[in-house]
């Protein structure tokens, strides 16, 4: 923050009166660092579903397809409640609906410990996890982008992105390894401790805006007051819905992004695990692959934050899928009891592209549908979500049906072909900040 944007601040105080801070290093910064650090904690439970199939099965003799359905109900929920606690956030303040969700995602972790049967597998694992973790969700990300940001937030959006990633990089190892050498529960009692640690810092850390510390928005020319709370945060979810299925590049976000989560969380964050064990491969090194995806995942991540301040979305979308599907295709050939050259190149280029699709996601939905962008791109990852869920349950039964997921790598390598040309075919729009009903 320049020494001129300081004294701009100190002319134009908040409502509050409060003095603003002078500080080297923008407070906004601190904000997402907390944010960061917040994500990685909630993603020590998305590292878990592929690590807990083979052992669940093997304990209750339950079937892959209905452990899969568990983590299916997982998914969906994570992307259906994320549009709902971008809303509360807006009206509840992010500090209060992150501490909450941090919580859920304990309790549900933590209650698996004493299942006996599958459906409390699915209310546990499936309900409480997914709706704290939903809460938890990109959508998160962009509140605290939106509100704190108004430059390099294609920056800051990969960081964040990337900190989920850096979650499944702590934890995979740890987790593989107390499931392998004692059991799936301590791996499940540690997921919880993980969550509720997190929690006074965000507590305590994590302002709800920049106008609580008398501070602009990071890039921001002028002071911009804290808005009021918005009432009835499930109505203004649902209407900016209504408003956006009206719009064509809504349906194409959408489209492509739940590809995007078919390929990706619902595919090989469930399956790779069970999948590389089915070819003699251990489960350790075959979690640790997953670990190096998430090491790649934050250099690419970031880097696609920065090429979305410099690129065209849309373009780089295509790109991304296009290349996704073309590595998809050649995983089943890649499948072998030890670990070769071949296999670490697809798990280096995977892990890059693993969610560089969030960044010029996100833009695109701030380009068209401004103050409301951050709901809207919740409804986006709700599609996300879904596909993931879809794939995690189909995988599941493929797998029982065909004794191989072959079929599953095969299909979602042409799906991600057709993500390729709905992102190019999305039109451009001037950035606004008008709500999505005037789109």
């Amino acid at each position: 923050m320049t020494q001129t944007s300081e004294t701009a601040a100190a002319v134009e105080p908040p409502a509050s009166g409060r003095t603003p801070h002078r500080t080297r290093v923008h407070r906004a910064w601190f904000v997402a660092a907390v944010t960061f650090v917040t994500i990685i904690g909630a993603a020590a439970f998305r590292s878990v579903p592929g690590l807990f199939i083979d052992p669940l099965h093997d304990e209750f003799g339950w079937s892959r397809g209905t452990i899969g359905a568990a983590v299916s109900v997982n998914l969906a929920l994570y992307g259906l409640t994320a549009p709902f606690a971008a809303a509360l956030m807006d009206r509840y303040g992010i500090r209060r609906v992150v501490a909450a969700a941090l919580t859920v995602i304990a309790l549900g972790s933590g209650l698996t410990v004493w299942m006996t049967a599958a459906w409390q597998l699915i209310l546990c694992w499936g309900l409480l996890v997914g709706l704290g973790s939903g809460s938890m969700a990109l959508a998160f990300a962009a509140t605290v982008t939106n509100r704190w940001f108004t430059e390099r937030r294609g920056l800051v959006t990969g960081i964040l992105t990337a900190a989920a990633a850096s979650g499944q990089l702590i934890f995979l190892p740890v987790l593989s390894w107390i499931v392998a050498t004692h059991d799936w529960r301590p791996a499940a009692v540690t997921v919880a401790l993980a969550a509720l640690a997190v929690v006074p810092f965000v507590w305590l850390l994590l302002h709800d805006h920049p106008a609580d510390v008398g501070q602009k928005p990071y890039g921001s020319q002028e002071f911009v007051p804290k808005p009021a709370p918005v009432p009835g945060a499930a109505r203004r979810t649902l209407t900016v819905l209504s408003s956006a299925v009206r719009t064509g590049p809504f349906w194409l976000l959408a489209g492509s992004f739940a590809i995007c989560g078919a390929s990706t969380n619902g595919l090989i964050q469930t399956h790779f695990v069970p999948a590389s064990h089915d070819h003699g491969m251990p489960i350790t090194t075959a979690a640790s692959l997953l670990a190096v995806i998430g090491v790649f995942d934050v250099v690419g991540t970031v880097a696609s934050g920065w090429f979305t301040d410099r690129y065209d979305s849309r373009r780089l979308l295509a790109v991304y899928y296009a290349l996704r599907g073309v590595s998809l295709l050649f995983l089943p050939m890649l499948l072998a009891p030890g670990v070769h050259p071949p296999m670490v190149f697809f798990i280096v280029f995977y892990g890059l592209d693993w969610v560089a699709t969030v960044p010029p996601t996100l833009a695109l939905c701030r380009e068209h549908y401004g103050d409301d962008s951050a709901i809207v791109f919740g409804w986006v990852l709700a599609s996300h979500q879904v596909g993931a869920a879809v794939v995690a349950f189909a995988g599941g039964v493929a797998r029982d049906a065909f004794g191989s997921y072959d079929v599953v790598w095969y299909g979602s390598g042409a799906l991600c072909a057709a993500a390729a040309l709905m992102a190019l075919v999305i039109r451009r729009r001037a950035v606004t900040a008008g709500p999505v009903a005037g789109v």
